[in-house]
């Protein structure tokens, strides 16, 4: 049969709660238990600003754990309260007597994650773990997605490339730009900070006026947006200030998913949704290996080409 037939049938087998005999020997090589009689109660912890990321995230936990019964919920962290009240929080909504927790990214405040990872459950970051933090983690390797973007325009002949994106307020922000500062050095193109619009976001007028300025003085040929949300945004700009695309100037987003407003970006297939997917796998093993050391685990995905993006012809 064909790859894409056999991929359906294990799909779904799995969907109905069958496993293959090497998904068998897999799952007993780490101790998993492939038709547990005991069904567990997973919880998905998140706060608004994670929320973007929730349903892929959240389809991926859910398809894993069907597969063995088991059950997923999300819970909802308030925003507005003091740390010193968190750990009174979690014990009122009895976060403790669920199997197992998983971290969304983007929790705010920040002093949530702390507080989480304090909690006597196996748990599973679903974000760059800070560093010391003695906890088990599964993310979409956006380091690896942003060097692909940089190369990518190199190969097509860019080199005045701008990095637009917030560096400041996640870890995952900071590590996009290491990436991009990483690819261009081995690419041999000098950075100067202050031709990238990477200020920290306090006001959305001044850094968007500071990027029209940057666009008009630098002159860019490609733009990478490091962060989905600023993505619709910067294409209008270029719009408004005539900058055809891609003749005039390529974009490349690092987005969750495809906007519907947007034309076919090229991006980084984002790896949201394999994510949950594989932390379903780490938390259970996490549960049959208690004492084995913490793991770091970062999903590759691939650069898909659309409409934004063009060989650079020297005028």
């Amino acid at each position: 049969m064909s790859e894409t037939t056999r991929q359906l049938i294990v799909e779904t087998a799995e969907k109905l709660g069958y496993f293959t005999k090497d998904q068998i020997r897999s799952l007993r090589a780490e101790r998993i238990i492939s038709y547990p009689i005991e069904r567990k109660r997973f919880l998905l912890v998140q706060t608004e600003q994670s929320v973007s990321y929730n349903r892929l995230l959240f389809e991926g936990l859910y398809e894993r754990f069907a597969s063995f019964g088991h059950h997923i919920e999300t819970s909802m962290l308030p925003t507005s309260i003091r740390e010193t009240e968190m750990s009174d929080w979690l014990e009122e909504h009895g976060l403790e007597f669920a199997d197992g927790l998983f971290i969304a990214p983007s929790i705010v405040p920040k002093a949530w994650e702390p507080a989480l990872f304090r909690l006597s459950i196996p748990k599973i970051l679903l974000s760059f773990p800070p560093l010391g933090t003695k906890v088990d983690s599964v993310i979409w390797d956006i380091y690896e997605a942003t060097y692909q973007a940089v190369a990518y325009l190199r190969s097509i002949g860019h080199h005045r490339i701008m990095y637009v994106g917030d560096t400041h307020y996640q870890r995952g922000f900071i590590l996009r730009w290491q990436a991009f500062l990483h690819a261009m050095n081995e690419f041999h193109i000098e950075v100067d900070p202050d031709v990238h619009s990477i200020s920290q976001r306090n006001t959305h007028p001044e850094w968007l006026e500071e990027l029209r300025n940057k666009l008009i003085h630098y002159a860019p040929t490609a733009i990478i947006c490091g962060v989905s949300g600023e993505v619709a945004t910067v294409y209008q700009l270029c719009t408004e200030l005539q900058l055809n695309i891609p003749q005039d100037i390529s974009l490349i987003g690092i987005l969750n998913e495809q906007p519907e407003q947007l034309p076919l970006f090229t991006r980084p297939l984002l790896s949201i949704r394999e994510a949950g997917y594989r932390a379903a796998d780490r938390i259970l093993w996490r549960i049959a290996n208690p004492t084995l050391p913490y793991e770091h685990i970062r999903i590759q995905g691939e650069l898909f080409i659309g409409s934004t993006t063009a060989a650079h012809q020297p005028k």
